[in-house]
């Protein structure tokens, strides 16, 4: 199984309402399983954007930083229990790979945003990246595909 980041498969998950189609990865969706973690933490579509503060996803964990939406709420529960459902099935499936949306607080795998809700980013993960990492699974972002890196991807995790 290889999970990718519903919202580049097309499906409106994202804090807006959008997606964030990408086409090389709908082009292969018969390969991937779609999550979103911050549905999976029963976050609702659409909600205020929320950016990590005071650290990345590894801090979110440690319970040293938190995430927080536009609105200044606190949603690091959600962004947490959305990271563990999402580890649930990594760990029932023996899932390797996951290829998550970059800079997302959920998602972003080297780039987060800084928090301030002004498009800064800065080196960092999302909560899920980290909590994936820290057991075991190969995550990639959009950005580090192309066709072939995809290719390979699929030929060696995908199972039928």
């Amino acid at each position: 199984m290889i999970l990718v980041s519903s919202c580049l498969l097309g499906n409106k998950v994202k804090y807006s309402g959008g997606s964030n189609d990408n086409e090389l990865l709908m082009r292969y969706s018969h390969y991937l399983t779609a999550i979103c973690p911050e549905s999976a933490g029963n976050l609702p579509i659409p909600r205020p954007p929320a950016e990590l503060q005071n650290g990345d996803g590894r801090d979110v964990l440690k319970g040293t930083a938190k995430v927080v939406n536009k609105d200044g709420k606190d949603v690091t529960a959600h962004f947490i229990q959305g990271a563990k459902n999402i580890l649930d099935i990594v760990k029932k499936h023996r899932v390797q790979v996951a290829i998550l949306k970059a800079n997302s607080p959920s998602c972003g795998k080297d780039v987060i945003y800084d928090g301030s809700f002004s498009g800064n980013k800065i080196d960092g993960e999302g909560v899920t990246a980290a909590l994936l990492k820290q057991n075991g699974v190969k995550v990639y972002s959009e950005k580090d595909l192309d066709e072939n890196t995809l290719q390979r991807i699929i030929a060696m995790y995908w199972e039928a």
